[in-house]
């Protein structure tokens, strides 16, 4: 493989096959290099995406490269190894040892989530181990839920979470102390407060206390820290960096204009990787921008090369 296209697309998540799909409709040649490791492999399905609610990432994922193919566009099956900076464009290694050339790269690989090393909630991760109420909020509606908090957000989220059932526990475990006014608002809308670290998770999602106290829930939520995939643009100069919150880091982002174009030329990024909270909706809406934006630079730069041609020949 030693194909040039006007852009690689690093990701076949929904934020890269959007980006790929805009660019292969505007006429661009470009490859999606799939690593097959979407963030929301292990969820069952995707809400809040009009007209796809409640579809499978994998089904949409699927439909995703059909249209992008389609359209001509490429998609292989690969994990990008390394990145390299050529006179025109950018040199882009695949794991296994072939390597392609590319005008423009869209970086599309998402974030790892780092969760809270307890026993019994890796396994339990994205069935009855949760983050987000608006992905499965209302798949737990009216359910005992408990928030196990490890940083400043813990009364917060048990304040979100109780939007969706009048059954919240929050364990304080080793976040911070809820202030008196939290403790407050939580009494008030019947959020009980459990004091004492937790010691990890039994059957569905039940909470055992260090002190041995079981404490029944049907979910537990917990806050993961979000760290963006983005080492592989280290050796180009990108870096990424802390997102704070209240005090805490949550994780870490590629910063970006808001059209997803980084500060590394050449490069722009969609998805997770640079938006934390992006949903799989937003993160879709992300990758037809940054795909318009790169098209946009695309056509400046050919234009550009059009013009000083005409004036070699005119002179």
């Amino acid at each position: 493989m030693d194909e040039r296209y006007d852009v690689v697309v690093i990701g076949g998540g929904a934020a890269g096959l959007s980006g790929a799909l805009t660019l292969a409709r505007a006429r661009r040649s470009v490859l999606v290099a799939d690593a097959g490791e979407p963030r929301n492999a292990r969820a069952g399905h995707v809400h809040n995406y009009l007209g796809r609610e409640g579809a499978p990432p994998a089904e949409l994922y699927a439909i995703g490269r059909g249209e992008v193919e389609g359209y001509g566009g490429a998609v292989v099956p690969g994990r990008v190894v390394h990145l390299r900076r050529e006179d025109d464009g950018f040199r882009v290694t695949l794991e296994g040892g072939g390597s392609v050339r590319a005008r423009r790269l869209l970086l599309a690989t998402g974030l790892t989530d780092e969760l809270p090393a307890l026993p019994g909630v890796d396994e339990r991760w994205g069935s009855t181990v949760l983050h987000c109420p608006y992905c499965h909020g209302w798949e737990v509606r009216d359910r005992a839920v408990g928030i196990v908090s490890t940083g400043p957000m813990g009364a917060y989220a048990a304040q979100l979470w109780r939007q969706w059932t009048d059954d919240v526990v929050l364990f304080v475990h080793t976040g911070a102390e809820p202030t008196e006014e939290e403790c407050e608002r939580l009494d008030a809308r019947g959020v009980r407060i459990v004091r004492g670290e937790v010691a990890g998770l039994e059957g569905a999602a039940a909470v055992r206390l260090a002190s041995g106290e079981l404490v029944e829930r049907d979910a537990v939520v917990v806050a993961p820290r979000f760290v963006a995939n983005a080492e592989l643009l280290a050796d180009l100069g990108a870096v990424p960096v802390p997102v704070e919150m209240h005090g805490a880091v949550m994780g870490t982002h590629l910063p970006a204009d808001p059209t997803g174009r980084t500060d590394v030329p050449g490069v722009w990024v969609a998805g997770n990787a640079g938006d934390l909270s992006a949903q799989v909706i937003v993160a879709a809406a992300q990758g037809l921008r940054a795909g318009a934006m790169i098209n946009a630079d695309l056509i400046e730069e050919d234009t550009r090369a059009a013009v000083s041609r005409r004036r070699e020949v005119a002179a």
